[in-house]
């Protein structure tokens, strides 16, 4: 594994913007930087293949044990929300997405950092952007990333013939993430339908959720966080709706950091994981201390042997905090990847590598394309 320095392509704004992709840039610089990319060998892709897997086969047995051990107010989970968790694993609700954000560095076995199991951050960049990058620089190389056949995949496991899309639509990244969401259900054989996040709601008459005009929603996919969720008017009426979200109520077990601990009281020594604790005096001073819910590296503080290396700001600081061993990141010439290993339809399909030279990553962390070789 290696970074490679390049020369971006004269005209890299246009080509990415006629792909729908249209935040490559922030006030601070490129989010989308092919000024270098990361190369990596077959056997180094088929690790991170096999990690993913394995550790989507431990998110599941932890999550039973969750259930079966009532550890919802460990992971944060408000007790409101347990009768929909509870029904929604055992009717095995269909899952589409999930995105592991892994440290590796080809040498050392790839070791789990977080599971950004609910809204997914990165993948129109990951799915296509970079896939036309490479068609275009490297067109005789390979890439891990079969993304969005496995996205298609999964969406015929929704089993409803429309599908409702909606989010906060207040950001670019959220409107056009959706909207190649809908493009990938289409593609699977569905009827893809928009609907503002403000205009769904419980229908009291039909005991059913709807839109403002009354029509049945079967099946609705929001890019909104399950966490947030709980505090709409009609929360208590999730457990009412046998699958119907995606992704579903299970899912938020997945999202909470709380599961970090969980697994390594499960799975101590498992050469994915990094020890994790609830309190940090295990850790001997040197520990990632992270909330239970936070997104883009929020609340995050990393210390080493009792002092404060870095620590990122936030909302989230009132979630609850969980403690990991600090995690042995890679640095070429002072940027450090973290690797973000996509699951789609239960499978690890595909590779999105951020990077920042600051320890944490952050919402400003530049996206840098990949290839095999």
């Amino acid at each position: 594994m290696r970074r490679e320095l390049l020369v971006p392509r004269s005209d890299w704004v246009a080509r990415v913007e006629a792909l729908g992709f249209t935040y490559h840039t922030h006030e601070s610089g490129p989010y989308w930087d092919e000024s270098a990319c990361y190369v990596l060998s077959s056997a180094e892709v088929d690790e991170l293949e096999a990690a993913g897997n394995a550790l989507h086969a431990l998110y599941l047995e932890a999550a039973q044990a969750v259930i079966d051990r009532d550890w919802f107010e460990r992971l944060g989970i408000p007790a409101k929300a347990v009768p929909a968790i509870v029904a929604s694993w055992e009717r095995d609700d269909p899952s589409v997405y999930g995105r592991f954000d892994i440290a590796y560095d080809g040498k050392q076995p790839p070791k789990l950092l977080e599971y950004n199991a609910d809204t997914p951050t990165a993948l129109v960049e990951a799915a296509v952007v970079q896939w036309y990058w490479l068609k275009e620089r490297f067109p005789k190389a390979d890439q891990f990333n079969s993304i969005h056949e496995r996205l298609i995949e999964a969406w015929r496991a929704v089993g409803s013939a429309k599908v409702h899309f909606t989010s906060m639509g207040e950001l670019p990244e959220d409107e056009q993430t959706v909207a190649y969401l809908m493009d990938t259900c289409q593609q699977a054989g569905f009827a893809p339908q928009w609907l503002a996040i403000g205009d769904v709601g419980w229908d009291e008459r039909t005991g059913c959720f709807a839109d403002l005009r009354g029509a049945r929603i079967d099946a609705l996919f929001k890019l909104y966080p399950w966490e947030w969720l709980w505090e709409e008017s009609f929360a208590a009426e999730v457990a009412t709706a046998p699958g119907l979200f995606v992704e579903p109520p299970w899912k938020l077990l997945y999202q909470s950091k709380g599961m970090l601990p969980v697994l390594w009281e499960l799975f101590p020594d498992h050469p994915n994981l990094l020890p994790a604790y609830d309190e940090p005096s295990r850790l001997n001073g040197s520990y990632a201390r992270k909330p239970r819910f936070s997104r883009e590296g929020a609340n995050v503080m990393l210390v080493e042997r009792g002092f404060t290396l870095e620590e990122n700001q936030g909302d989230y600081a009132d979630q609850g905090f969980i403690y990991q061993a600090l995690a042995p990141m890679p640095d070429f010439a002072g940027n450090r990847p973290v690797m973000g290993l996509w699951m789609a339809n239960n499978e690890a399909c595909g590779l999105g590598i951020r990077e920042d030279t600051r320890r944490i990553t952050g919402n400003f962390s530049r996206f840098v394309p990949h290839r095999m070789e």
